[in-house]
């Protein structure tokens, strides 16, 4: 199909519910994304190639830093950024996650932890998208237990020596700045830094054979004695906890994503059903095709409602973890099913790429899984309902004399 399908699934006119700005935003990202995206990205998805060409023209849209303020950042509000993921991701989901990762974790992190200098130096350029940002936090062995890391920072004269992996960083094979999260050796704690492209000691390798964000250049990064500057420490970052004051927006932004994802494939399903006939008749006239619409259709309405509110309860400083997490989890639960409708309601075409619906319900699969899987997602939530933590390390047990075992 030549053209994306049109936008079809704002049955409940939740428009109404955006600022003007809000509404701005929505548009121009929706028109940006069909126009440029949607004609090049199933065969950059294919060959799992990123499409390099459109970042100048995406940086026109001046949508770099996000919520940020300042140093050329555009400064939107919590639900302007939400816009620009839903948009992107309706007819890209690795668009969509390419611009998150660069505006609301890496260039988050040094607009809320950084020094004067870092943001001086950096964001200006990075809100223009002349350089790309990537973040490092997880790693091969500690991925929903990430505060258990094992890459390590050494105190050295006139800076820090990094050694360590990191896994499945997005962004990272072509990223100007890094940012690369570690274990201080001398206080046992949490800190972060900047690494520029082209440290020595600091190599990246792109991950292969992915099903989901194809274009997405996740990457393994590998530091072997990689010396940093005292001034490329973020000076705001002293402990795991730091991490939270980043991943409380970024977390909003991946619970927008899978309602992107979920609009695209069923405007894409609602035009095919109309247009596709069998036995007579559009596809669209039978009665199961009806009810699996509707059912995405209700989804994506309820999806919708629970970012907004995400959205809100954070501008009015309400939002706890476990409200995002239970956002995430039942988002992307949702979402997959609007995933599964699109691909049945598409018969073989379902698999193909050209049709949208494939790509997407590969691309939902690693949102399902990123910024906490839907497991631990949920577990968050119940602890927070029944005061309970369902995950964490058992008692130690000793062994006594008598082969028995005791509680250390």
């Amino acid at each position: 199909m030549s053209n994306f399908p049109p936008a079809t699934h704002d049955v409940f006119f939740f428009d109404d519910l955006l600022s003007p700005e809000e509404r701005e935003t929505r548009y121009k990202v929706r028109e940006f994304a069909e126009k440029e995206i949607a004609p090049v990205i199933a065969d950059c998805w294919e060959r799992a190639e990123f499409p390099h060409h459109l970042v100048p023209k995406l940086a026109k849209l001046n949508l770099g830093g996000a919520t940020l303020k300042g140093y050329g950042c555009s400064g939107q509000s919590i639900l302007s950024a939400a816009m620009t993921v839903i948009e992107l991701a309706r007819v890209d989901g690795s668009m969509s996650t390419f611009l998150m990762v660069h505006n609301s974790l890496t260039m988050l992190t040094i607009g809320l932890l950084g020094s004067e200098e870092q943001k001086q130096q950096l964001l200006p350029k990075m809100a223009a998208l002349e350089w790309v940002g990537a973040w490092g936090l997880t790693e091969p062995s500690n991925g929903s237990d990430a505060s258990a890391l094992e890459t390590t920072a050494k105190k050295v004269d006139g800076g820090w020596v990094l050694n360590g992996r990191k896994r499945w960083i997005g962004n990272a094979t072509f990223a100007e700045v890094v940012v690369i999260w570690a274990r201080n050796l001398d206080t046992n704690q949490v800190n972060a830094f900047v690494v520029r492209k082209g440290t020595p000691g600091f190599t990246t390798s792109k991950i292969e054979n992915k099903i989901a964000l194809r274009c997405v250049q996740n990457a393994d990064i590998l530091m072997q004695d990689c010396f940093v500057a005292d001034a490329a420490r973020l000076p705001g970052v002293n402990n795991f906890q730091d991490t939270a004051k980043v991943l409380a927006i970024s977390r909003i932004m991946v619970a927008w994503q899978p309602v992107g994802l979920a609009m695209g494939v069923y405007d894409m399903c609602n035009r095919y059903l109309k247009e596709r006939k069998q036995f007579g008749t559009a596809l669209a006239a039978f009665q199961i095709s009806q009810e699996k619409l509707a059912r995405m259709l209700g989804n994506i309405q309820g999806m919708w409602l629970m970012g907004w509110r995400l959205s809100k309860l954070y501008e009015q400083g309400r939002m706890t973890h476990a409200m995002a997490s239970m956002a995430k989890a039942w988002n992307t639960l949702r979402g997959r099913e609007v995933m599964a409708l699109g691909r049945e309601l598409l018969g073989g075409n379902g698999v193909v790429g050209d049709f949208l619906v494939a790509k997407s319900f590969g691309d939902m699969e690693a949102i399902y899984t990123y910024e906490g899987t839907y497991e631990v997602n949920a577990l968050v939530a119940g602890r927070e309902a029944t005061g309970l933590a369902a995950f964490k390390a058992p008692p130690k047990r000793a062994q006594t004399g008598k082969g028995q075992h005791v509680q250390a």
